[in-house]
C-alpha cells in the first residue's frame, strides 16, 4: 500500500515519518517515581518489539526519577507533560528524548517561544497530542472533527512558527470513526508524521476491536507513521497487538503468528489452551513465522501445509507438521515438549 508522504523526525535513533517503518509506542503505567519498576516495564517492553516509551511526568520529583530512568534505558523516552512549561524544561534537562504536550492542557503558547527554540537547538521532537475528552474550551460547540483538527494545527503552528520543525502529530477519540475522519482530515491538510491510535479504547476484548478498526483502517489509506493501541490490560499486550496489525497489514514482517481452528466436533484436543500456550511462548520471538494449532488429523494437516511448523491434533497423539510436511507423530503427553525443539530449530535457522 503507498503510505501518506510525511516528513522525517527523529526520537533518538528512531525515526518516524518519511521512508521510515511505522514504529511501535506504548506508555507506562508504573508511577514514574518508581523508578525499578519502570525500568522492568521497559525491558519487557523493548523485548516484545516496543521501539518508543512514554512516561508521564506530573511534577518535579517525577522528572527527576526520568532522568535516572532514562540513564539506565534501553530506548529513547518521551516525557508526557501537561500543564506546565517549567516541567517540559525540566523533562528535557533530564534526558527526554522527546515531549508530548496536550494543547487542551496548555493553552496559553505565549511561554513557547523559549521551549520551541531550545528543542529546536537540542534535536528534540515535539508530538503535539490532541484528545478528544481534553480540548481546549474554545473548541466547544464545533464539529469535533474539525475541533480536534484545529487544535492540533494551532499548537503545531505555535511550535514551527517559533523555530522547531521536528513536529509529530496525534489526534485519538474513544470513538474509533470520529477518530477515523479526524486523521483522514488532518492528512490532508499537514506533511507532519502522525501518531494514530484510540484512546481510552477499553479492556483487552473491546480495546482490541475498537483498535484494530481505527488504527488498521487508517494504516490501509497509508496514513500513520508510528502507532499505540491504548489497552486497560497489561500493557505488554499494546505492543503485541500493534505488532499483529502491523504484520497482518504488511507493514513489519516480524512476529509469530498462531493460526488456530475454531474447533468443531471431531475436535480431540484442547486447541485454545494448546495455542494460547503457544502464544504465550512466541511473544518475545521476532522471528516472523506462522504455527497452525489446529484440532483434528483429518483437516488439519491440510490446513497446515502454509506453516513453518504445525499440530493437527488428536486424542492420544498429534501430528507435527514442519514447513508444511508431516514431521512426526507424537504422545500428547510429549507435544509441547517436541514442539519447542522444532521452534527452537526454526529460530536458529
Amino acid at each position: 500500500m503507498k503510505r501518506r508522504y510525511s516528513r522525517q523526525v527523529h526520537v533518538g535513533d528512531v525515526a518516524i515519518g518519511g521512508d521510515a517503518p511505522v514504529s511501535i509506542q506504548s506508555m507506562l503505567n508504573a508511577k514514574t517515581v518508581d523508578v525499578e519498576g519502570c525500568l522492568r516495564q521497559i525491558d519487557e517492553l523493548k523485548a516484545l518489539g516496543c521501539d518508543l516509551i512514554r512516561l508521564a511526568v506530573p511534577d518535579e520529583d517525577s522528572a527527576v526519577a526520568f532522568g535516572q530512568i532514562v540513564r539506565r534505558s534501553g530506548l529513547p523516552l518521551i516525557a508526557d507533560v501537561h500543564y506546565s512549561y517549567k516541567l517540559a524544561h525540566l523533562a528535557i534537562d533530564n534526558g527526554a528524548k522527546k515531549l508530548r504536550m496536550n494543547p487542551g492542557n496548555m493553552t496559553d503558547f505565549s511561554n513557547i517561544k523559549p521551549l520551541a527554540q531550545r528543542m529546536a537547538d537540542l534535536g528534540i521532537p515535539v508530538r503535539v497530542g490532541v484528545n478528544g475528552g481534553s480540548l481546549a474550551e474554545k473548541f466547544s460547540g464545533m464539529n469535533e472533527v474539525d475541533a480536534l483538527t484545529e487544535s492540533a494545527l494551532e499548537c503545531a503552528n505555535a511550535f514551527e512558527a517559533n523555530g522547531l520543525k521536528d513536529i509529530v502529530i496525534a489526534i485519538k477519540h474513544s470513538d474509533p470513526m470520529i477518530n477515523l475522519e479526524a486523521n483522514r482530515k488532518l492528512a490532508s491538510m499537514c506533511d507532519y508524521p502522525l501518531h494514530i491510535g484510540v484512546t481510552e479504547a477499553g479492556t483487552l476484548r473491546t480495546g482490541l476491536v475498537k483498535s484494530a478498526i481505527g488504527i488498521g483502517a487508517l494504516l490501509m489509506e497509508g496514513i500513520g507513521d508510528t502507532v499505540r493501541v491504548s489497552l486497560s490490560t497489561d500493557i505488554k499486550e499494546e505492543v503485541l497487538a500493534a505488532r499483529r496489525i502491523l504484520s497482518t497489514l504488511g507493514l513489519r514482517e516480524e512476529g509469530v503468528n498462531v493460526v488456530a481452528c475454531p474447533t468443531c466436533a471431531r475436535t480431540q484436543i484442547d486447541v485454545e489452551a494448546l495455542a494460547s500456550k503457544i502464544e504465550m511462548i512466541c511473544a518475545d520471538v521476532r522471528k516472523p513465522l506462522k504455527i497452525s494449532v489446529l484440532g483434528c488429523p483429518l483437516n488439519g494437516i491440510g490446513e497446515g501445509k502454509g506453516s513453518d511448523i504445525g499440530i493437527a491434533g488428536g486424542k492420544d497423539k498429534s501430528v507435527l507438521l514442519f514447513d508444511g510436511k508431516v514431521y512426526a507423530t507424537v504422545s500428547n503427553d510429549v507435544l509441547l515438549d517436541e514442539f519447542l525443539k522444532l521452534l527452537k530449530r526454526k529460530i536458529d535457522e
